[in-house]
Formats: structure tokens, C-alpha cells, sequence
């Protein structure tokens, strides 16, 4: 595998853990509000190869606790099942980030992986807002995880416009009968669609509102805001 960068320390991406965090290039989503939206549209070398992040990784052993694969979406490289076993082998903890549309590589990392992280962005009806066709992928990746082979979390960014209050119940019927959803700020930073750095975050009151809907499909709801 190739990646479109290293981060050497993160205190957020994995829950209760140091970890170093790898960027897969490319996605095939088009979200308006992304900010890793240079290495998913349009990635450019130079490239990190496989063999040097994990050397990179190797040397950091002392100083993290997991390793986090993100995007990008992972999951639209095929060798990915292959990577995160070498990952296992050499004793990391891996999290898998995903916006679910590959359920079939999903399904064979999952040996490989201690916890996973899907984005449930919005209802399934807007999801063509984002650049999608359609979700059967989705539906499919909800389910697997769903059976609670690893840990996981389904997330949602809770971004103005693409996410109401009338969103927030269709997107917890979605997620129905799931352990943990987590709520995320929206940070109207260097967006993909420049529109979106002008819009207002929900204040936190109205994100709370969100999470009162949501508890009534879930199990637990987090609040990152």
C-alpha cells in the first residue's frame, strides 16, 4: 500500500489510546464539508510507502498505543486486509476509520482490527448530496458491524444543512439496535466546498437535541463537541 501521509501522535482518533494515524489517498464520496479533501480528491506524491510507514510505526512502538487507518477511505484499496495484518503481526492495535461503501474489504480486515469507526453522514436520501449513487454498501457494512464481531462506533458529523433534527431520526433508525453513535462538531475549516467554511456550527444546546432523538436507537451516544 501507499499513503498520502503520517501523523505521528494523535490524542483523538482512537478512543482512550496514543495513537499514529495513517492517511489512505483517495475516497469516492465528494462530501462538501470534508477536510482531508486534497489527499481524497486529488492525491499527489510524494507517497509514503508501505515498507517506510511501517518502519516509521516500529519506531514509535514506545510512544503509542495503536495505530488508526483512515482517509481518505481505506477501504478502496483491496491490499488493505493485507496491511492491517501486518499491522497485527507486529503487535499494534488497529482502528479502521470507513464511510461503509466497501463492505466486502471491510468484512475481511475485520480479523485484523480491534475497533472500527463508520461515518453515518446523513439520512440514506441525502447521501446523494455527498457524491453517492446509491447505499446498498452502506446498509451492508451497518449489518455486518452491527453483529458485533469487533467493537465499533458508528459517527456523525453533525453539519449544518446536511444534518437536521428530521435527519437525526431517520439516522436513528439506521443505526437501530447499535452499541455507540458518536456526535461530532462540525469545524467550518478548509472545507471541499468553500460554502461551507461560511456556515455556523449548530451550537452545542441543539447538538444535544440531536443526541436526545438518536438515544432512543443506540445504546449509548457520545458527544464530541
Amino acid at each position: 500500500m501507499k499513503f498520502s501521509g503520517l501523523q505521528k501522535t494523535s490524542l483523538v482518533d482512537y478512543p482512550d489510546k496514543v495513537a499514529s494515524v495513517l492517511f489512505t489517498p483517495g475516497c469516492n464520496l465528494r462530501c462538501p464539508f470534508c477536510h482531508n479533501w486534497r489527499i481524497a480528491v486529488n492525491p499527489q506524491p510524494p507517497f509514503l510507502q508501505e515498507a517506510a510507514a511501517l518502519e516509521i510505526l516500529e519506531s514509535r512502538k514506545k510512544y503509542v498505543d495503536a495505530v488508526v487507518v483512515t482517509g481518505g477511505e481505506p477501504c478502496m484499496h483491496k491490499e488493505l486486509p493485507k496491511f492491517l495484518a501486518k499491522l497485527k503481526e507486529r503487535g499494534f492495535t488497529v482502528k479502521l476509520d470507513t464511510n461503509g461503501f466497501f463492505p466486502e474489504v471491510l468484512e475481511e480486515c475485520l480479523s485484523s482490527v480491534d475497533y472500527v469507526a463508520m461515518d453515518v453522514k446523513t439520512c440514506t436520501e441525502k447521501y446523494k448530496l455527498l457524491g453517492a449513487k446509491d447505499t446498498i454498501g452502506l446498509m451492508r457494512t451497518m449489518e455486518i458491524l452491527k453483529t458485533g464481531k469487533v467493537p465499533y462506533e458508528f459517527r456523525t458529523t453533525v453539519v449544518p444543512e446536511i444534518v437536521t433534527a428530521q435527519d437525526a431520526t431517520c439516522i436513528g433508525e439506521l443505526v437501530k439496535g447499535s452499541k455507540i453513535h458518536a456526535l461530532q462538531q462540525f469545524i467550518p475549516q478548509d472545507t471541499l466546498d468553500k460554502r461551507f467554511q461560511a456556515l455556523k456550527p449548530y451550537a452545542p444546546e441543539t447538538i444535544n437535541e440531536f443526541a436526545e432523538i438518536i438515544k432512543k436507537y443506540t445504546e449509548n451516544v457520545v458527544l464530541r463537541i
